[in-house]
Order: structure tokens, then sequence, then C-alpha cells
């Protein structure tokens, strides 16, 4: 592009558009190479360099020593017209309004060389000239301004051989834009001219192999997009617009902003740029696109030329409330301050610097001043809405400027700084390359001849001090970067301050360039910083997943897994608790996972030890009721004898249960099955011997009938210690072999770790189990064939009903056993102590009973039936 747009501006310059300026052009090309002789033949007259096409005069002038040039967007359009290719074209021409804001920044030049002018230190005795043009904001113009500071104004002039080094300008200072700085510094960098700009900011601008002679004193894009992208991540802004100028400043910044806000996570709904040339329906698409828009904050790298004509577009119907973030080409131009819409607008800006005696300077325009330049009486008619010479309505010299609000008139606005610093930057490259070896003090040697290169030679190592800042380069020919946070407040007027409230600084470590300083006003008066997302934030313990087909600060919010947890706001992933850790409820914190295990200090294990231990006290306090009475009739004739063995041993099964409550360990779990295993085969034996003697008794009471010398005391003393010796040794073997262990149980739930007793080996279990169930059965068996007995022998029925209960309750218990958990050892010793109770209650209930409260009934005539 910069290519066409040299050429463009060659063929503008130089009119080549017939074939006698094609001639002359060729005349000038062979004069310029020493070829005179070889067109003219010796002895032929010498030809002068002569300027091809028509000179374009400076807008504001002054001869000196050392010639300074400068270029201004004074206009911001070109006249276009219509070439018909059969006549020369007429020179560029500017349109529009003057732009007080860019007249302000060319009288800083022309102060700041007057000053110097005017200094003792720096350039004694030199005398500063200078030529300052207006570009118009256009390409051509300013590339026909570069060929102009390069021949200078003289239409015909003689300097020997070389052409080219005629009305050479040592620096320029200049342009406000960076794509009129990239053409001019792209023709005058091949002259080694540097160029010095107070505005143009394009990071591209920093590519030394591209624009080797191209310096500012304002920062670069680069910063800028940076301390955006992180200004926008500060607020938690992460969906958001971008408008930008379709210009190299424009599209070169917000490439690197979008850059940069990438690697912040920032995502952006859209990104359009425009010009203010471009038809009225480009400005009111991309308005119409921030209208549409979701996203409630817009970054806009653009121009002030091209913004205004944006916001007057959106201006049109009820703007959208829309938090705006400004560049510092527009964030604290004053002419912008009438978009009340924009209030609360926050961005970067230059920092400000007064420059004392300017203002009075600026001030002290007049209208005779005025008439002498074309352009400042175009600004003086457009500032009074009068005119100088003749007209409707003719200034009468009561116009005065100190009242005029104008940008023009604003000496705080902060760009203006940056063409001051640059003209001293200049001076004091020229002030080295001069005054080299002399007295600084003293007059410096004005005759000294030196070349542009010198001075940018000189100018890469100034590091001047002036008006309280250091003016320096570095190796990229940019400034230290710093910049003030601005933010726009509505008074309670309607009117619309710029207000530093905050900065942000380059050079300070990483996370720590941004400080804010003052509260911040914001879109529509809030004094709450606005909601710019895609998607709301995830809480911990959910994780983002993307949605389909958008950037990926759209998301849904998905809760974690189970047993995994997040634990940070918008975490991509959840991660697995590690082993014995679980996630709390809302999964954003891992714990030890509880350990289950039936406790004392629960409210089931209380109970069922209340109940353990009452039933044994119970049995002891039958046992004592016996022995108290254990010479009655209804004692001697229940098997006294068996009666309190089987009293003892359901004492040790209520006793028993308590070792299935409290952590298991290993003896506990040795402990709890085995005890179980043996109590219940001694109680079930008792029983089992009470039985049969019901059974031997009845059967002997038959004639001829001997039996009962088989089942006397020794026998049922022999039967009882036998089947529970064979428990017992079920239970040695098992404890040998597999015996039963403490586990931690992992693996039956996730969220908790069962600790319970393993059985060791299963057929030794259910060895135990087996054997007490063959007992029970038999006894169940021969107390339903003793059921039909006479009433005296009615122990035979309460037998029979406590076997059933008995068989019953470990029948319905049998699904529980291979089944981990609390519940199930309580279902294990609820089976215990129900099985007990029913031994308990249906043998010995009803003849306690007869004892203590029917004592009538205990004699042995009623016992034999006898009237």
């Amino acid at each position: 592009m910069e290519i066409s747009t040299l050429f463009l501006g060659l063929i503008s310059l130089c009119d080549l558009n017939s074939a006698a300026n094609l001639k002359a052009a060729g005349n000038s090309l062979e004069q310029q190479v020493g070829l005179r002789e070889a067109r003219t033949g010796a002895g032929a007259p010498f030809m002068k360099c002569q300027l091809q096409g028509s000179a374009r005069l400076p807008a504001f002038s002054m001869a000196g020593d050392f010639v300074m040039g400068g270029v201004f967007s004074l206009h911001h359009y070109k006249v276009t017209e219509e070439h018909n290719y059969t006549t020369v074209p007429e020179p560029f021409r500017c349109s529009g309004s003057i732009d007080p804001r860019e007249l302000r920044l060319s009288h800083a030049m022309v102060f700041a060389i007057e000053e110097i002018n005017n200094s003792t230190e720096l350039l004694p005795g030199i005398r500063l000239g200078y030529q300052i043009h207006d570009s118009c904001a256009a390409v051509p113009i300013a590339v026909h301004v570069a060929f102009q500071l390069l021949n200078g104004l003289d239409p015909v002039f003689d300097t020997g051989d070389n052409c080219s080094q005629s009305g050479m300008v040592m620096a320029v200072v200049g342009e406000s834009g960076s794509t009129p700085s990239i053409s001019i510094s792209r023709i005058i960098g091949s002259f080694d001219i540097p160029l010095v700009s107070h505005f143009a900011t394009c990071a591209c601008l920093s590519d030394k192999q591209m624009y080797p002679t191209f310096f500012r004193t304002i920062p670069s894009d680069q910063f800028q997009a940076d301390a955006l992208a992180k200004l926008v991540k500060h607020f938690g802004w992460t969906w958001i617009g971008a408008v930008c100028s379709d210009s190299d400043y424009g599209n070169n910044g917000i490439a690197a902003f979008l850059h940069a806000a990438q690697k912040e996570g920032i995502c952006v709904e859209y990104s359009e740029s425009f010009y203010r040339t471009h038809p009225y329906s480009r400005i009111k698409r991309v308005a119409d696109v921030i209208r549409r828009s979701t996203a409630n904050v817009v970054v806009a790298f653009t121009s002030s030329g091209d913004l205004r004509i944006l916001l007057e577009e959106l201006s049109r119907e009820p703007p959208p409330p829309r938090q705006w973030i400004g560049s510092e080409s527009w964030v604290t131009d004053l002419d912008m301050l009438r978009f009340s819409f924009c209030a609360g607008t926050i961005g970067f800006a230059i920092q400000r610097s007064v420059i004392p005696g300017l203002r009075e300077f600026l001030l002290g325009l007049s209208p005779s001043k005025a008439a002498s330049s074309s352009l400042l009486t175009e600004f003086w008619e457009d500032s009074f809405n009068c005119r100088l010479d003749k007209g409707e309505r003719v200034c009468d010299g009561s116009e005065d400027i100190t009242t005029l609000q104008s940008p023009y008139t604003d000496t705080s606005e902060r760009i203006t700084n940056m063409v001051y610093k640059a003209v001293y930057a200049i001076a004091h490259a020229i002030h080295n390359a001069v005054c080299q070896g002399s007295n600084s003090t003293n007059q410096c040697d004005k005759f000294t001849r030196i070349n542009p290169k010198q001075v940018l030679t000189e100018l890469k190592r100034v590091n001047p001090f002036h008006n309280g800042e250091t003016v320096s380069f570095d190796a990229n020919g940019d400034p230290v970067a710093s910049y003030e946070l601005v933010n726009w407040k509505k008074r309670d007027s309607g009117s619309i301050d710029v207000v530093p409230v905050g900065y942000y600084d380059a050079s300070q470590p990483e996370g720590q360039e941004l400080r804010i300083y003052r509260d911040i006003t914001w879109v529509d008066g809030r004094t709450q910083v606005p909601q710019s997302v895609c998607s709301n934030s995830c809480p911990p313990g959910t994780r983002k997943v993307l949605q389909k087909g958008k950037p990926i600060c759209c998301y849904d919010c998905v809760q974690c897994p189970e047993g995994e947890i997040s634990n940070v706001t918008d975490s991509p992933d959840c991660v697995p608790c590690i082993n014995n850790f679980w996630p709390n409820p809302v999964s954003n914190a891992c714990f030890p996972k509880p350990v289950e295990f039936l406790s004392f200090s629960e409210v089931l294990g209380m109970i069922l030890a209340v109940f353990s231990v009452g039933g044994a006290c119970l049995a002891v306090i039958i046992a004592a009721v016996f022995f108290h009475h254990r010479a009655c009739p209804i004692v001697r004739a229940n098997n006294s004898e068996l009666s309190f063995l089987l009293l003892f041993s359901l004492t040790l099964c209520f006793l028993c249960s308590l070792t299935f409550i409290g952590a298991p360990s290993q003896w506990s779990c040795m402990l709890r099955h085995t005890a179980f295993g043996v109590t219940f085969v001694l109680c079930i034996s008792c029983v089992l011997g009470k039985t049969v003697v019901v059974l031997m008794a009845f059967r002997a009471t038959l004639p001829g009938s001997n039996v009962m010398k088989w089942f006397g005391p020794p026998q049922q003393r022999l039967t009882v210690f036998t089947f529970t010796a064979i428990q017992v040794l079920i239970c040695i073997v098992w404890l040998v072999v597999s015996p039963p262990y403490p586990v931690k149980n992992l693996s039956t739930y996730k969220d908790r770790i069962i600790l319970e007793c393993a059985l060791g080996s299963a057929l030794g279990f259910w060895a135990v189990l087996g054997y007490i169930g063959l007992l029970a059965a038999v006894c169940l068996v021969l107390a339903v064939l003793a059921r039909k007995l006479p009433d005296n022998f009615n122990e035979a029925k309460l037998i029979t009903f406590s076997m059933l209960i008995f068989c019953a309750v470990w029948i319905t218990f049998i699904p529980y056993v291979s089944s981990p958990g609390k519940f199930t050892v309580a279902v294990e010793i609820f089976a215990i102590l129900a099985s007990t109770f029913g031994l308990i209650l249906c043998i010995f209930a009803p003849k306690c009973f007869i004892i203590l409260f029917k004592p009538e009934k205990n004699t042995k005539k009623k016992l034999m039936n006898k009237k």
C-alpha cells in the first residue's frame, strides 16, 4: 500500500500527465545524475536545477540558519477531483473547517522554535527556521509535502551537480496520523532526514529496518494495546466489542490490542473498521452492529475525526448504554465531549504537562495577524462567524480570542507537550552537531555546514532535561511508555470533564503497571463497574463447557462429576480428590472421607448397648429369682441345672453383642464372631437338652420304659459340653487358618470409609453359622414333636415358640450378612438381641410370673394335675 501511495504522490507532485512533463522529468533526472554533458555536449550552457511541477507553499514559515519542517493535519479533508487525463491536474486542495487542535499544535511548534531562538544556552547565535505544511490528513498531500520539504521553495536553484541537496530541512516534526507519517518517513528516510512524530503511535513504525529515521515523543501503540488489554482485564470484562479507524493507526493498533486481549483471556464479539470518508451505509452498518451487540464495553482504537462520524450516527437514535474505552487519539479531545451519552468513558492519555508562556502566545492572535495568513483568516472567521474583509457580517474588532472556548486555547491538552518535546529533541541534536567542541555559553558557528545524517546520529543520543521532563529515545526510536488513565465525568450542569483517575507505567514490574487512585464514574452515571461477559462466571464446584460455535468466553457451567472438585472460579476442568478424600456437597474442596462404624457415641449404638446390658441384667435377675426359689416345684420340675446354664449362656449372648459396637480391631473382630458362635451354641444346646428331657420324661411314663436313665444330669451335661465343644473346635480352626481382621472398605461407598471386620475365611464363618442353624433346626423339630404333650409339660410349647422366633430372626438376617456398613452390624446385633430376648421371655417369663405373682400355681399338686 505504501508503494502505491508513494507512486501516487510522485505523480501528483511532478504532474507527469503529459509528454512534455515526462520530457522535463527526464531532463531533470539527467541533471541529477550528472549527465548534462552527455545531453548538451562539451561547451553547452550550464543547466540549473528546476522543480518539476508547482511548489506547495507552507501554511507557516520563517527563514533561519537551519530549517525544521513541520507537518500537521490542519484540515481533515481534501477536495476530490475528477481527472480527465487531457489537462494538467490542479494542485491538491484541502476542504472542511480548520481543526483547532492541530492549529494549536502547529503554533506550539512555532512557540518552541521562537523560545529556542531566544535562548542563550541552546543553539546560541543560531536562528532556527521552520516550514509548517498542512497535510489535510491525506496521504497524497503528505507525500507531496515530503517532496516539498526535500526540494525547498525555490523553483530554480543551482547547487552544482547534486540537485537533490537543495533546500533540505534538518528534521521534520509530524505527522499527527500514523498513515501519513509512514508515507513521509519512507520518502525523507531515503535522504537520512529524521522524522519526529508527536502523535503517530502505530507500532509498525518501531521497525527500524523499514523506518530507520523515524522517532516519536509519544509511546507506541504496542504499549497502549497492552495497557488497554490489562485495563479491560482489571475490571473483569471478558466480552467486548472493538472498532477502529480503517488506517494504519487503527488497523495496526486494534490488531495489537486483539493479540494482547487474547493472551488475557478476553473475547471480542465484533471488530469493525471504518473511515470518515467511507459511504454512509458503511458507517451505519458499524453503528447497527454496536446497537445489536450484547457486549456492553466498546474499545475504540480510532482517530477523533473518524469516531466523531460514528458517534454522530449513534446519536441519531437513542444510543445504547455502552461503556466506551478510548485510545489516546480521541479520549482527551475536547470536541468529543459534546457526545453526552459517552459520559463515563475511560481511556489512556498522554500525561499532562503545562508549557510556560504557551497560552499567552496562543492568545496573542489578533485580527491583523489573522489577516496575514489565509489559514488563520479561515480560523478567525469560523471561530467568530464574521468576515475579515467583506461580507454580510464584517469583523468589527470586538472579537476577543481570550473568550473563545475552543481546543485552540486549551493549553492543558496533552499532545501539545509532545510537539514541544519533539522540537527540543531536534534542537538539541542540531546543537550537538553544530556546537561540538565549542563553549555552549558562547555563540555557535552558524556557518558550520551539517547534513541531516549528522542530526539523525545525534538524535539517537539526545537525553535533555527540559520543563521537568527528560526527552530520550530507545533503539526503536520510542520514548518510555507511561499513560494517564482519564475518565469522562459529568458535572451537575451537564457538561463533561476529563478527569485523571489513575496511571499506567510500562516500566513497573508485571502486574503493577496499572494503578487507580480515584473513583471512576461509569456509563449512565453508575458507581458500580458495569458487567460485560458472554457467560457469568462458573463458581467453584463447576467447570466450563464451551458453547458450540462460540468464542471461549461463551460457556455453560456444569457440576463437577462425582468424586471431583474445582476450587477456583471459571475452572476449565475438575480434578479428582486423592485417596481417602471426598468432595464436600458443593464440590469445591476435598475433605477426609468420614469413617463409618457403629459407635457407642451415636444414638443407635447407645440404644443397642442399653438393650444388650438390659438383657444381661434381666438374665441375671431371672437367675437370682430361680436361685431364690430353687426349692419350689416349678423350678425343680424344669431341670434347674439346665435352666441356670441356659440363663448363663443367655447372659453371654446379650453381652457378646457389645463386641459388635465400636471401631473394629484385630481382637474385637476375632472375638465378636467366635463369642457369638460359642455362646449361641451353648444356649441352643441347653434348649435342646431341655427339649429332649421333656420328650424323654413323657416317654418314661409309659409302662416298661427305662429311657430316663440315659438322660440324667450327667448325660445332659455331656450333651451340652459335646455340642459346645464342636463349635469351639470349629472356631479354633477358623482362627488358626484365616481369622477375621479389621479392614477399611473403600470400594462399596465412594464418599465414605467403612470400618468393618473381614471374615478371613468365609468357610469358617458359614461353618459356625451353619452349625448354629443345624442345632436350632433340630431343636425346633423336637419342640414341634413335643408341642402336644399335656399342659403340665407346657415348656415344650414355650420352647417351640422361642425356636420359631429364633429361626425367623436369623433367616431374615442372613441376606444382610455379606452387606457392609454400620446398619448391617446393627441388624446383626438386633438379630442377636431379638433371638436372645425371644428365648428368655418365652422360656422363663411364664415361670417367673407364676413364681412371683401366682404362687398358688407353684405346687406339686398343680403340676401333677391332681384334684
